[in-house]
């Protein structure tokens, strides 16, 4: 794992990093001398020509070449594919090998060269010899850069968040598939922010299925802690509905990023009132928006006997929660329903105080719902544990993990912890769907001043409200005529006080997979999703 040392610096690649590159290369330049070869033992009686000793002398020497690189790039992946993550050890050859490779490329391109201008010389030779060099000397003078050291470009994932009102959770910007899409009308409603074509509130109406007349008002506009919303009424259930969109864009990005805690200024009996700092400053721009600019005294003069809900998904989930809260003591028969809010939200006392009105939805191992600044500094502590004590090398982990990924397996078949003495076996691999950075071990022992072991200088949040958590019933499946089947159950925050890595960590956050997991629960009439939680008050649902 520590990076390699090479010409007086430390590079941001290990010595076990080479093994993929260093096959592929290797591939391509086996194929090559196989090819180069064949050439040669197949035309050489024909290289009786003139300038034929010439090339016949190029394509002896482009061989023996070819081999010694091939013998060069078999040790490197040999010697790569030695010893653990943490145990360079075996190793050590790996710098001098390198050198080796890279001395190699001078006389690669001294002979590429020589065979192009060779080449341009009038050969009276066959054409088939001749047109095989040429595509030869054209192929490796692209090849110089070699495999070995070049890095595959990091990725990344992009979180799709969205709204929901009471009936539909779906993407706002999403291209609807009905008529009401991108259509000028003679709005009925307010709306701010850049939707010139109606698109997005063509979608909105496609999947609330709500009419022009039930929306009070609506904002796409977003920035920096300042979130889009709408407001609606809902006839059948009597409702006066906020939605809050999620994360959808850089600066949503940067609220989400803006983790630290702050003081929450509410006007009630509550102690000790800490929220997450991006998501509280857009929980009071909501809060200005809709009291100080009149859009809820607006809502509540066409409806005056309708309750107050609030939803959100993600980071909306969370600054509705927080929303709530805020408007509790003006509107005390509020209502908040977040989906997959993140748990990083709110101190201990909010959280319990938050239980009486707020009900939050997970979906199997979502991580957004175990993401907090203290659970990341916990899952880097376990991941340098597991790695400390892993006795496996990188390329079979990875290899295992990409095969359990896409054929499943059991994982019991690669241990990963050092065998033996007072260290117990882990029985789940790395990149398992059960991680094994979930399984307490005995093993994992540090002493007393080890960092890993140092208390975190980050206070605790929580996520909202009570908890319904969506587990998938049975083994996971992986192809798509796979129909997971969901139960649900009420759940204690505790169960979410770990990360887990999964193949479901991110898809299980994805409101269209929240969607129909829903909907499968409801439709399952012998689950009951409304019985009261253990110690906790009831709360009813929309």
């Amino acid at each position: 794992m520590p990076g390699m040392v090479l010409f007086g610096r430390r590079w941001a690649i290990a010595s076990d990093d080479l093994v993929f590159p260093g096959l592929f290369e290797l591939c391509l330049r086996v194929l090559w001398w196989v090819g180069i070869l064949a050439l040669y033992l197949r035309h050489r009686g024909k290289l009786d020509c003139a300038g034929g000793v010439l090339l016949s002398s190029y394509l002896l020497v482009l061989i023996v070449l070819l081999a010694v690189v091939i013998c060069t790039l078999s040790a490197i992946v040999y010697v790569s594919m030695k010893g653990t993550i943490c145990n360079p050890g075996p190793r050590k050859s790996m710098s001098k090998l390198l050198y080796i490779r890279l001395a190699l490329f001078l006389p690669e391109m001294i002979w590429a060269s020589l065979g192009a201008a060779w080449i341009s010389d009038s050969f009276q030779c066959d054409k088939i010899v001749v047109s095989g060099v040429i595509a030869t000397v054209i192929i490796r003078t692209q090849t110089w850069c070699p495999a070995t050291l070049r890095q595959a470009s990091p990725f990344s994932i992009s979180s799709r968040t969205v709204s929901r009102t009471t009936r539909s959770l779906r993407k706002w910007s999403a291209v609807p598939q009905g008529p009401p899409s991108c259509r000028s009308r003679t709005t009925e409603y307010d709306l701010v922010g850049g939707d010139q074509l109606n698109c997005h509130f063509g979608s909105i109406l496609q999947t609330t299925g709500l009419q022009y007349r039930d929306f009070i008002h609506i904002s796409f506009h977003d920035k920096v802690y300042e979130l889009p919303f709408l407001v609606a009424l809902d006839h059948k259930n009597e409702c006066v509905v906020v939605a809050v969109r999620g994360t959808m864009s850089l600066q949503d990005i940067l609220t989400d990023l803006s983790a630290e805690s702050e003081t929450l200024d509410i006007e009630c009996e509550v102690q000790d009132c800490l929220a997450h700092k991006g998501i509280s400053q857009a929980a009071r721009y909501l809060y200005r928006r809709l009291v100080n600019d009149g859009i809820l005294s607006q809502a509540f003069s066409i409806a005056p006997e309708y309750r107050l809900v609030i939803v959100g998904h993600s980071l909306g989930a969370g600054a509705a929660a927080l929303l709530a809260i805020m408007l509790r003591k003006a509107y005390p028969f509020v209502r908040c329903y977040a989906f997959s809010p993140p748990r990083g939200l709110l101190s201990k006392s909010l959280y319990e105080y938050s239980k009486n009105f707020t009900v939050s939805l997970v979906l199997g191992k979502d991580v957004i719902p175990r993401l907090s600044v203290t659970n990341m500094e916990d899952l880097k502590k376990r991941i340098l544990r597991v790695i400390a004590h892993c006795n496996k090398p990188k390329y079979k982990i990875l290899l295992h993990g990409c095969w359990y990924e896409l054929f499943g397996g059991n994982p019991d078949d690669l241990p990963t912890e050092l065998d033996g003495g007072d260290h117990q076996d882990l029985t789940q691999p790395l990149l398992g769907e059960q991680s094994l950075l979930t399984h307490r071990s005995p093993a994992y022992s540090f002493s007393s001043d080890s960092p890993l072991d140092s208390p975190t200088k980050y206070p605790p949040l929580y996520p909202p409200g009570r908890i319904i958590h969506l587990q998938e019933e049975g083994p996971s499946g992986r192809c798509s005529c796979y129909t997971a089947q969901y139960t649900a159950k009420w759940s204690h925050e505790s169960e979410f006080s770990k990360i887990l890595i999964g193949p479901k960590m991110l898809t299980d956050h994805m409101p269209d997979i929240l969607m129909k997991a829903l909907d499968r629960v409801v439709s399952d009439r012998a689950v009951c999703i409304s019985c009261p939680a253990p110690g906790g008050p009831d709360v009813d649902v929309v």
